[in-house]
């Protein structure tokens, strides 16, 4: 006869999960470096995104491990690259990487605000969830970018996009922002640096590659027009 209100076996590779996600969180945090605050809202994001991730395909089941080091301080690098930034837009937000991540870090600056733009409506949804349990300063734009009219989201002082188009199509979604003066900040990955885009980016943009802290061989753009 079966025992009743036995506990399932915990299988182990959920048992070691939270060691692994532990681990990381601490070398994500010798990586870039925030406040106590800040790190308590990730960890709120975290927790959230725990919960979320298998309803909604937030992130693939592989990467959530090493959710700490790649999502969350690859994203939190790009604020010290955006020359004291408080308005941004983050295009094809996902799952708040980087727009999300951003906005957590500028929860206690007057006036930041990161517009998060994704078309997914379920994403649009935890994104909201998110920025509320964190006190973020983002609003969720649940639109295409390309139906973005810059006056839905005014002036920002910086664009960011990570795994989202190859950098010619990029450039032409930000195009408003960056004639208007925005910095772009364009996180491509390894992939991207080992295969370059075939084809230039337009000669009036000044563009600068600048080395991921988190892993050495991926790479941020830096765009500005020149």
């Amino acid at each position: 006869m079966r025992a009743t209100g036995a506990r399932r076996p915990t299988p182990l590779s959920e048992a070691g999960e939270p060691n692994r996600i532990g681990e990381d969180r601490r070398l994500a945090l010798s990586l870039v470096l925030v406040s106590r605050e800040t790190e308590e809202r990730f960890a709120a994001f975290v927790e959230l995104l725990a919960r979320w991730r298998r309803a909604t395909n937030l992130i693939s089941e592989s990467t959530f491990p090493h959710v700490w080091t790649r999502h969350i301080a690859d994203s939190a690098q790009l604020l010290a690259l955006s020359q004291g930034a408080t308005r941004w837009l983050d295009m094809g937000s996902g799952a708040g990487f980087p727009g999300l991540i951003v906005a957590i870090q500028l929860a206690d600056v007057a006036g930041a605000v990161v517009h998060c733009v994704d078309s997914d409506r379920r994403r649009c949804a935890f994104l909201r969830e998110a920025a509320r349990a964190t006190r973020a300063p983002a609003v969720i734009h649940p639109v295409r970018i390309e139906s973005l009219a810059p006056n839905d989201v005014g002036a920002v002082d910086c664009v960011t996009a990570r795994a989202f188009a190859p950098l010619l199509k990029t450039l032409e979604f930000a195009k408003p922002w960056l004639e208007t003066g925005a910095v772009g900040l364009f996180p491509r990955g390894r992939s991207a640096v080992k295969e370059p885009d075939p084809e230039p980016a337009p000669p009036h943009y000044a563009i600068e590659t600048i080395r991921s802290v988190i892993d050495a061989e991926a790479a941020i753009l830096r765009v500005r027009k020149s």
